[in-house]
């Protein structure tokens, strides 16, 4: 009997990071074949030629769908959309995957989607149903929920959401978030080995800090990374631990802001990529995690440290208690740094639950691709209605 074949798209570290024991599992099935497109930032030397890491974990590379522009104006990410629907067309041609699988919501991953639709390749979606009111991403995701005949989930509530979008209950599946199954498998860094590794010598109090571009506001990216810059100037003998924004509209004037910031302070270090590995360890050993990233919401919590949720980019999303919000101004991150410090904050992460789960999404992943139909009366979806209140 013939394998089924499952082709997985990847386009930024993070993303591989999460989907790594997805791949993984794939590889290993005795009734999947594993078909792998790298794309996007991974292919740039820019954001650290991340198709490296990819290729050290011997896992053969399909295609490389080349579409990321030296751009990152709307004009330039609309027109890296498009080079990347017409590499996908041709690199689905070749391959004849019985399954596209995808995680979230970013436009390389719409691009990939769009393809496969046309296609007439099914769609399975990792992630979906979740809410980021303050990005693209927002109607990107909900987008390919209606492309998509597998959804896997992270939460109860967002099973519910995907529903409420007209998706059938029996192909909607809450198996947890994939960043917690990455906390509960790899084998953290010591603070020793951590030091070595990124050539950085943690201070009394120490933060790891990442910053992306809000995309649905106009114009607010250099006030916004200002303003965390001057409230992170602030701190005394604090080890400041940057990891750079993403191919994201007006990205490329938050990494020149940070890489000059860095280049004035001994107690700052920025990096293009740190991996899951040194991420994840960085996380254990710091105070605290800064910024806006959905890191610090979905994976942070489950290490059971404090997370500074600066702004909209993540507005919408589940939270667990060791998450503090801010708004994107000075006096209030510095408020909630602080407030992270406090002995009292501090005694309360002991009792973190992360909304995301306590681990397991890939193994379910795995086995719902083993185990449920697909066939070409998937692609004919009728829109399921909720009851009338």
């Amino acid at each position: 009997m013939a394998k089924r074949k499952i082709c997985v798209v990847t386009g930024t570290r993070a993303e591989y990071g999460l989907l790594r024991w997805v791949i993984d599992g794939i590889a290993k099935s005795p009734v999947l074949e594993l078909q792998l497109i790298a794309t996007g930032m991974h292919l740039s030397p820019e954001f650290g030629l991340t198709v490296q890491e990819i290729e050290a974990d011997s896992h053969r590379i399909d295609r490389k769908v080349e579409m990321l522009l030296s751009s990152d104006t709307p004009v330039g990410i609309t027109k890296s959309m498009g080079l990347g629907m017409i590499g996908f067309a041709d690199a689905l041609a070749e391959l004849q995957p019985d399954l596209l699988l995808v995680l979230g919501d970013r436009f390389e991953i719409f691009a990939a989607a769009s393809a496969a639709m046309i296609a007439r390749i099914p769609i399975g979606h990792i992630h979906g149903g979740e809410a980021t009111e303050g990005l693209i991403d927002e109607s990107i995701r909900h987008s390919i929920t209606k492309m998509s005949h597998l959804h896997f989930v992270a939460a109860h509530e967002y099973r519910q959401r995907v529903i409420q979008l007209g998706e059938d209950p029996d192909r909607v599946f809450n198996v947890g978030g994939l960043g917690v199954d990455s906390i509960m498998r790899l084998d953290l860094l010591s603070r020793h080995e951590l030091e070595a590794s990124i050539g950085f010598q943690f201070l009394s109090r120490n933060l790891l800090i990442t910053f992306h571009p809000v995309t649905l506001e106009k114009n607010t990216s250099v006030n916004q990374i200002n303003q965390l810059l001057n409230a992170l100037s602030e701190l005394q003998d604090t080890g400041l631990i940057f990891t750079m924004p993403n191919a994201d509209t007006d990205g490329r004037i938050l990494l020149e802001r940070v890489q000059g910031f860095c280049k004035e302070r001994t107690n700052a270090k920025a990096y293009t990529n740190l991996g899951q590995l040194r991420y994840l360890s960085c996380v254990r050993y710091v105070d605290a995690v800064v910024g806006n990233s959905s890191s610090g919401l979905t994976e942070v919590p489950s290490l059971q440290k404090p997370t500074v949720n600066i702004g909209d980019r993540q507005r919408g999303r589940l939270k667990a208690s060791s998450v503090l919000d801010c708004e994107p101004n000075t006096l209030s991150i510095l408020e909630a740094i602080r407030r992270s410090f406090s002995s009292d904050f501090v005694c309360q992460l002991k009792t973190t639950q992360n909304p995301y789960g306590n681990g397991g999404a890939s193994t379910a992943i795995i086995r719902k691709l083993e185990d449920t139909t697909i066939d070409t009366d998937s692609f004919k979806k009728s829109f399921f209605d909720l009851p009338a209140q």
